[in-house]
Order: C-alpha cells, then sequence, then structure tokens
C-alpha cells in the first residue's frame, strides 16, 4: 500500500508538467516508492488526479515488472532485491559465475536505454524511465543519460531518484525538476509501520532509531533488530558484552555506531539525542576521543561494502568503538 505521506506529493507531481523529475532527500523517504507510482501513473490507461488506477493492462504489466515502454536503470544488485529481471547477458554471466551482481548502474543498461529511447510507444501513452538510486552512476554512465535527458524523444519521460543529490552532475540536476522529498509526521509513520507488520510500541522504537525515516525503519525490524536490543546495546557495548548485535553485518554494526557517535556528539554539545533516548546512552566518552572516533568510521564507510574478512571487520569496530567510549574527559 503507498504511504500516505507519499499519496500526497504524487498528486503535486501529477499536476505539473515536465519530462525529468529529480527525487531527492535522505534515504527512507520513498524515492523508489513514489518514482514507481509516478511512472505508473505516466502510462495507465485510466489515470487520475491521485495516479495510477492500479487495475488496466498498463498497471498489470508494471506490478509484474513486464512493461514494454518502461525501463529501469538500477544497480543489478537492487534490480534482484526489487523483483525486476536483469538482461539476458546480464543474467547469464552472473548465473556462470563469471561475475558478481554490480552495485553499479552499468553502462550496458545505460546503452540499452539509448536503443529504447528510440524506439516507438508499444501501448500509445508514451514511455518512461525509471533511475534509482541514481548516484549509483558513475561519469560514463551519467554522461549517456545527460545526452537523452539534453535532447528527450518527445513522448519519453524520466524520474531519478537519489539519496545523494550532491553525487549527480550538476548538468544532470539542471536539467530535471527537483523535488526534495516530505517527512512525514510521526503518526503517520508509526501508523504506516503498524500496517506493515510492525508493532506499535517497537514501531516507536525503530522509527527514532532510523531518525525519523519509516522505510529505514521497517528495514531495520525486517533485518530482526527489536526495540530492546536497540535500547540496550549502547550500554552492553561500554561493558564489552557483544551478545545483542554479534549477528549484525558490518555495514549494519557500522551505521549503528555512527549514530550513536553523532547522538553522544551531540549530548556533549547540550543538544538532545536523536536516535536513542537520553536514558539509552552511556555516560562516556571525551570529546576528542569521540571526534577521532567519528573519523575513523568515517573512513570505514568507505570500504565496508568490500570484500574484507566479515569477523575481523567486526572486532575491529568493536575495539575502536570500546577505546572512544571508555576514555576519560581531560
Amino acid at each position: 500500500m503507498t504511504a500516505p505521506w507519499i499519496r500526497a506529493q504524487l498528486r503535486g507531481l501529477l499536476a505539473q508538467r515536465g519530462h525529468a523529475w529529480l527525487l531527492h532527500g535522505p534515504s527512507g523517504l520513498g524515492q523508489y516508492q513514489m518514482g514507481l507510482a509516478l511512472v505508473q501513473a505516466w502510462l495507465c490507461d485510466r489515470p487520475t488526479a491521485d495516479g495510477a488506477c492500479g487495475a488496466c493492462e498498463s498497471c498489470h504489466q508494471v506490478e509484474v515488472r513486464a512493461h514494454t515502454d518502461l525501463t529501469v536503470l538500477m544497480p543489478e544488485t537492487a534490480m534482484q532485491e526489487l523483483g525486476w529481471p536483469l538482461g539476458e547477458k546480464a543474467q547469464a554471466d552472473i548465473d556462470d559465475k563469471k561475475r558478481k551482481p554490480s552495485r553499479e548502474i552499468r553502462v550496458d543498461a545505460m546503452r540499452d536505454m539509448l536503443e529504447f529511447a528510440q524506439r516507438t510507444s508499444g501501448r500509445g501513452r508514451g514511455k518512461a524511465v525509471l533511475v534509482y538510486p541514481a548516484e549509483r552512476m558513475n561519469h560514463v554512465t551519467a554522461n549517456t543519460l545527460l545526452k537523452t535527458l539534453e535532447e528527450p524523444p518527445g513522448d519519453m519521460r524520466f524520474v531519478l531518484a537519489t539519496e545523494a543529490a550532491h553525487q549527480l552532475l550538476p548538468t544532470i540536476r539542471s536539467r530535471c525538476l527537483a523535488h526534495p522529498m516530505a517527512w512525514p509526521r510521526a503518526e503517520e509513520a508509526t501508523a504506516w509501520l503498524a500496517e506493515e507488520g510492525v508493532p506499535g510500541a517497537a514501531a516507536t522504537v525503530l522509527l527514532r532509531a532510523a531518525g525519523g525515516r519509516p522505510e529505514d525503519a521497517l528495514r531495520l525490524h525486517q533485518t530482526g533488530l527489536d526495540a530492546r536490543t536497540w535500547s540496550q546495546w549502547p550500554k552492553a557495548l561500554v561493558r564489552g558484552d557483544t551478545a545483542g548485535f554479534g549477528q549484525w553485518g558490518p555495514a549494519q554494526l557500522l551505521e549503528s555506531l555512527q549514530k550513536l557517535c553523532h547522538d553522544l556528539l551531540a549530548v556533549h554539545s547540550g543538544a538532545a539525542p536523536r536516535f536513542f533516548e537520553a536514558g539509552d546512552l552511556p555516560a562516556a566518552g571525551s570529546v576528542p576521543a569521540l571526534t577521532a572516533w567519528w573519523r575513523s568510521l568515517s573512513e570505514a564507510a568507505k570500504t565496508v561494502e568490500h570484500p574484507f574478512n566479515p569477523g575481523l571487520q567486526l572486532e575491529s569496530l568493536v575495539a575502536q568503538a570500546r577505546t572512544a567510549l571508555n576514555s576519560r574527559q581531560p
């Protein structure tokens, strides 16, 4: 079910004209969901002011990921996660273990889009391209897309959805109508999380853990994180107890440590914590040590997806955290 804050924004976008939209904002606000709803409405046989009808043949084709007039440009990892079919050659290469699914939008996919752009619309309602997450284009793919954005075929429209608009080429940003994603109200977000199967009390804690971003809160729930673990692990970490988060992967642990470090620095500065309740935070860490820890975490984030030994990564991250948290004030 489309989230209520997405539906409200969708109505506004559909009432405006433009051949290319850039949906931007932090993760977890629904960029992909709204981008897909937007292209589905453009291609729908019986669209309304609120979006696609959801019942026509065009809508069915979108839902089964087989619309002749829609191309999605995504990293192969994202396509697999979201149920989009890969091209025949790409799927064969991955099946034959010749390579792993790409985390970037590949040049081959962009070239397929150029061929798609030259074709006539199959259903007569124009064509659409959805790019998500757009920041995963490298310079070659971005420049290839730019040429089509500069001189688009008359019946072709684009949606670029991103969680890092600053990483896109300025020339791409300038050729799109920008739409900053709206933040939902807390009650909207918790009600939506409840509809998605997250219990009320847990929804409140996980929404805070996600910094107020509902899709990120749902992702945390789906990874098995429970509210009690989130509330207790910071103080347990200071004691050297890692049982509560021992099954987390390096990326999840790194993200959580960044949130903990952020909140501790905020408290030291007299601000309210964002991701934890104040009572869940340990009274630990000097400002110089926390600042150095933050820099270390930022460096680690650049390589967290690389195929290092996960056990050693976790051990290193925990050791750095304990050093910072147990440091003394000067």
